[in-house]
């Protein structure tokens, strides 16, 4: 379905402010279309002299009259009349409406869009006149509170210009209204609204008070009178109670007449975010704890490796050291970040910075990088991938760079690339040192670091894992001299494996 930004691009010559008031009446009209128990419409007259529909809405308290939308649709022959006489003589009109798919009368209420002090638009609303039980004094009221806004629309003052908060977010006219007059005293409650005020612990007659005078917190309404607009607030009433009000002054000639007070009791959905929040803290700070105690055990294992006599030993304590560290950099970053996810760059870079200080050396001068980015992965994918990570970029200075082989070089590059497509990570671990060995096969690789991830990538994570050496073309599109051998490690992981 086109928006309304579009069709008055494509059909009209309306400017933008004219357009942005238009948008700003669209996402109030929900609240009017409820209030007046009616479709509403808007219709914007083209450049061709006809009318098109280029809003519409259906009301939450009532039937609605159209079950299809009529969105980028032309107003017909019984339609256009009204349309013209409300836009031509900027006043509201009624008259009747011909349906082709309605045996019942149907009715239409034409109410000119002014921004400027000229029309631009007409808003409809658009009602059956089917025989029913006579309307209530609900039903009065807010037909009423309607008519009230209908002629700010036509005066130009509504919707207001300014907006203290999303209105999208605010409650709706089912959820509780209460009527205030211009001293800001109760006129008329709804029923659910007097429900709200109950739980609060109001239960005296509300009429011809003031709200402030019954113990409601009255800041939202004090504020949309005095400064025209309407503000939405909420405030826990008590500490087991909170209330999200909407207030909306009711403007006449500039001065305000009355207002509209929205209510709705969010205790349980705050109870909830409450609950969600502290459920986040928590996890968190397990995540942290881990991370601590996993690096009390690395730190136990650096001086136990201290004490070791055998150089060989000593390597695999301190090879056991550095796997613990990645696992402990997963779980720090994932005691910042809210929730399961986290945002796998953020993991790369550290342990690039840990390869960097760990394996280069002044006779060894490697520089590590990253390119791409890896998107968010859940943590049992992150942590896992992190260990595999720093297994492979050990083995390319191990491999690819040495100082006592004359044959390698001593010095070099080592580059991460990320990508991430939605359904499938890749990474490559590109160097420029001195290739695969001849016939070298990964799987029947002995080693330790290719022997751990060999069965990570393929056995917990699903992936698929290659090894083989560098053409010119890897090289430059990592950026690494193409003339070195180099290898690349190329690993493809499906997003969602298979069980």
């Amino acid at each position: 379905m086109p928006t309304l930004a579009e069709l008055t691009r494509q059909h009209t010559d309306l400017d933008r402010g004219a357009v942005a008031h238009l948008q700003r009446l669209v996402s109030e009209w929900g609240m009017l279309a409820d209030l007046c128990f009616g479709d509403l419409l808007l219709y914007a007259p083209t450049t061709d002299g006809r009318w098109l529909v280029i809003g519409q809405v259906r009301p939450a308290t009532a039937q609605t009259l159209y079950a299809v939308d009529w969105v980028g649709d032309w107003a017909d022959e019984s339609e256009r009349p009204l349309l013209s006489a409300a836009f031509e003589r900027g006043e509201i009109v009624e008259g009747d409406l011909v349906l082709d798919d309605q045996p019942d009368t149907a009715r239409m209420m034409a109410i000119p869009v002014r921004v400027d002090a000229r029309p631009v638009a007409v808003l409809t609303r658009e009602w059956s006149l089917r025989a029913g039980r006579l309307p209530g004094e609900l039903e009065r009221t807010y037909l009423g509170i309607f008519e009230r806004f209908a002629v700010m629309i036509a005066e130009g003052s509504f919707p207001f210009a300014t907006r203290a908060a999303d209105s999208s977010s605010a409650p709706r006219v089912g959820d509780g209204a209460m009527v205030l007059d211009a001293e800001a005293r109760v006129v008329f409650a709804s029923p659910n609204a007097v429900s709200v005020l109950h739980r609060m612990g109001i239960s005296a007659n509300l009429v011809g008070q003031r709200l402030a005078e019954l113990g409601f917190y009255d800041g939202p309404i004090r504020q949309s009178f005095e400064r025209h607009e309407p503000v939405i607030e909420e405030f826990e009433q008590t500490p087991e109670i909170t209330v999200l009000t909407r207030c909306l002054p009711v403007l006449s000639a500039g001065q305000v007449t009355g207002g509209v007070v929205l209510l709705r009791d969010v205790t349980e959905l705050r109870r909830r975010d409450r609950l969600i929040l502290t459920k986040d803290a928590t996890i968190r700070e397990i995540h942290h704890r881990v991370k601590n105690n996993l690096q009390t055990i690395s730190s136990l294992l650096r001086l136990q490796a201290r004490r070791l006599s055998s150089d060989d030993a000593r390597a695999a304590v301190n090879e056991s050291v550095r796997r613990i560290r990645t696992i402990a950099l997963v779980h720090e970053t994932l005691s910042r970040d809210p929730g399961e996810d986290v945002a796998f760059v953020e993991i790369v870079r550290p342990l690039v910075r840990l390869a960097e200080d760990g394996l280069q050396s002044p006779d060894r001068p490697i520089r590590f990088s990253t390119q791409g980015d890896g998107g968010r992965l859940p943590a049992t994918i992150a942590t896992p991938l992190s260990v595999v990570l720093t297994e492979l970029l050990q083995n390319a200075v191990d491999h690819g760079f040495s100082v006592d082989d004359p044959t390698m070089r001593r010095g070099g590059h080592v580059v991460v690339q990320l990508a991430n497509d939605g359904s499938e990570l890749r990474i490559r671990v590109i160097d420029d040192g001195k290739g695969l060995a001849e016939g070298f096969d990964l799987d029947s690789a002995e080693g330790l670091g290719l022997s751990i991830v060999r069965t990570l990538v393929t056995t917990e994570l699903g992936g698929s894992i290659v090894m083989r050496d560098a053409t010119p073309e890897d090289a430059g599109a990592a950026g690494l001299d193409p003339d070195a051998p180099g290898t690349v490690v190329d690993l493809r992981l499906p997003l969602d494996p298979e069980p």
